[in-house]
């Protein structure tokens, strides 16, 4: 595996078990919407769980898809940066219920994770593809079922 693929899986892993992490702080922050985050976070550490079982095995690179990881390094850097900062915030005072919806929309909009929703979206073409996107079928786009969720709740 080159040096550039192993490093956007290290920082791809960091980015879903950030955001497990605030999704979990968010669980016990915010007991109304417990259920929602802690279904949130599940899904996150299933999406790390994911990207780590890939990066043990000794597959050609070939067999790694393209599109599964964004390829802009330094936006999931930054994105893990604004994460671990959010979480160390809302440890000393949690966050409002709508703060907390909207931050966790910005963040599934931003690079690593819109872009992994895009590779579950885009045509499949190779075995490790489909492998990923059966293992994440009944996961559906995050940053939509967070805009759901916040409407439904203003009803």
């Amino acid at each position: 595996m080159s040096v550039t693929l192993h490093e956007h899986l290290d920082e791809s892993i960091k980015l879903e078990l950030n955001l497990a992490k605030l999704y979990t702080l968010l669980h016990d922050a915010c007991s109304e919407d417990e259920e929602f985050w802690w279904e949130l976070a599940m899904e996150e550490r299933a999406h790390a769980s994911l990207l780590q079982q890939e990066k043990k095995q000794p597959q050609p690179e070939t067999f790694f898809p393209d599109n599964l990881l964004a390829k802009d390094l330094q936006a999931l850097i930054d994105t893990n940066t604004r994460i671990t900062g959010l979480i160390a915030e809302y440890s000393a005072t949690p966050p409002s219920r709508t703060e907390a919806l909207q931050r966790a929309h910005e963040l599934e909009l931003a690079a690593g994770e819109s872009h992994f929703q895009q590779f579950l979206d885009s045509p499949t073409h190779t075995l490790a593809a489909n492998i990923f996107k059966q293992l994440n079928q009944e996961d559906c786009d995050h940053a939509k079922r967070i805009l759901e969720y916040m409407q439904s709740i203003k009803e």
